[in-house]
């Protein structure tokens, strides 16, 4: 489950209504509407489903809710997945990370540090939203370089191994990317349609966002977790 977890976290990737560009970009646009997509972002609230395929016993986990993240200017990203199905809540306040089960009445309680350590860091830097997906990773258009809509397909291999994360695809908007051809910028600071990570044990997460509300001013409170009464708190 907390490499599932960790594994969501490459996946702040929200998406909205598109529309097939007029003529093919090239990947240089692809990647510049993607890179410049995340430089505006503040804080983003929006609604997630994600499916998990577990390649070992060939069995699919699903899930949804909402999820909330905030990026101060001068400190480590604040998140927090509050699934409804299943029913539990990953929280972090930039310092420490919460998972918590209340079926279980357990909540795992982490360091961020640790747990983006060595080759997961670039899970961190890509849910700040100050990842770089040029100098991170390799990336060529995947197979098939547009989808039914129109959208661009890429596929990304990380530079710097990680057991979480062999293979990333993306599927960026055709707006976004015909945005920044015709003015030099990208007014969407979203422009990820969906997204599916593979890691090294050969499952693969895909998580789509909805309805995504983007520098709202989300208060720091709502990343802060107090433990119930009656809960183990477990720590690696």
């Amino acid at each position: 489950m907390l490499k599932i977890f960790t594994s969501c976290m490459f996946l702040l990737l929200l998406a909205f209504p598109v529309s097939a560009a007029q003529t093919p970009a090239s990947l240089k646009n692809v990647i510049s509407a993607l890179e410049k997509g995340y430089e505006g972002l503040q804080d983003v609230q929006a609604d997630f489903s994600q499916k998990t395929t577990i390649s070992a016993v060939g069995r699919e986990q699903k899930g949804s809710g909402e999820l909330l993240l905030k990026r101060p200017a001068s400190a480590t990203a604040m998140f927090r997945f509050n699934y409804t199905k299943p029913k539990q809540q990953i929280i972090s306040n930039g310092k420490q990370v919460w998972f918590y089960t209340p079926e279980n009445k357990q909540v795992l309680v982490n360091d961020v540090s640790t747990m983006f350590s060595g080759g997961n860091s670039i899970a961190l830097s890509y849910l700040t939203g100050l990842g770089h997906v040029s100098s991170d990773f390799d990336i060529t258009f995947a197979g098939e370089s547009r989808d039914k809509n129109g959208n661009y397909q890429l596929e990304l291999i990380p530079k710097k191994a990680s057991s979480v994360l062999t293979k990333l695809q993306l599927t960026v908007s055709a707006d976004a990317v015909e945005q920044l051809i015709v003015s030099g910028d990208v007014k969407n600071i979203f422009p990820i349609v969906s997204s599916v990570i593979h890691d090294a044990g050969g499952n693969l997460t895909r998580i789509d966002y909805s309805r995504p509300r983007v520098n709202k001013g989300i208060d720091n409170t709502k990343f802060n977790f107090k433990i119930p009464e009656g809960v183990e708190v477990i720590k690696p």
